[in-house]
């Protein structure tokens, strides 16, 4: 058996990109029964979000296996699937063989300024060592009048509801993990890691230091998820 591999908060990109290696093959349905079904509603508000249209080119990062990006391609858009787990990629480019998916880094994108119409990332962010840099990048390659949707996990806005959910995430989520992932410990890193994300309005609020203008947010399962969106308006 090999090493069990799981990231730690400080978020080294290798420990990262290893931790999501490890969990690939059975990434999107362990997604599906840990969330309860609920990732297939939260990423059709996504893809309504994003609103791609025939012709535009979409970034979708941290694509993983590249399921996050079929909406956009059944709407018409050009969409590159990004991520830096080479492993999630593989996967995906056996399952979706004529998507360009692409090795990147957030920090780092391999793409030129102005390319994109929209740019989405769903669950990712919060596990890139620096969220800043990462949103400067995302401003850095959309085309002047392009958007930026964020999909990420937040704060449950209902005070008792929120104290049931961290109960979920610390005690329930990882026996559940260990069930059905092949990489348990991964999910444990998942449970601290969404303790510790900032807020919706934190969050907006780094969106707008990195550029973006108009920026906004709508709540999902009662702020479990929270939808950013942002506009590049020069």
């Amino acid at each position: 058996m090999g090493t069990v591999t799981r990231a730690s908060l400080d978020k080294q990109p290798h420990e990262v990109a290893s931790m999501f290696d490890d969990v690939a093959e059975r990434y999107d349905v362990t997604n599906d029964l840990l969330s309860l079904g609920q990732d297939r509603v939260w990423r059709r508000e996504v893809a309504k979000a994003v609103d791609a249209r025939p012709a535009q080119k979409v970034l979708d990062l941290a694509a993983g296996t590249a399921t996050s990006s079929l909406p956009f391609t059944r709407a018409g858009a050009y969409v590159v699937p990004c991520d830096f787990s080479l492993g999630m990629l593989r996967v995906g480019k056996r399952r979706h063989p004529w998507m360009p998916l692409t090795a990147g880094d957030a920090t780092r994108l391999p793409f030129r300024d102005d390319v994109f119409d929209a740019v989405t990332i769903s669950f990712g962010l919060r596990n890139v060592q620096d969220t800043d840099a990462a949103l400067r990048e995302l401003y850095r390659v959309t085309k002047p009048g392009g958007r930026v949707v964020i999909c990420e996990f937040s704060h449950p806005t209902w005070a008792p509801f929120r104290t049931v959910y961290t109960e979920y995430l610390m005690r329930a989520l990882p026996p559940v993990a260990r069930a059905v992932s092949s990489n348990p410990e991964a999910y444990v890193y998942l449970a601290e890691s969404i303790r510790a994300w900032p807020d919706q309005p934190a969050l907006a609020e780094r969106l707008r230091t990195a550029g973006w203008s108009s920026v906004a947010w709508r709540n999902l399962t009662g702020g479990i998820v929270a939808l950013h969106r942002g506009f590049k308006t020069g």
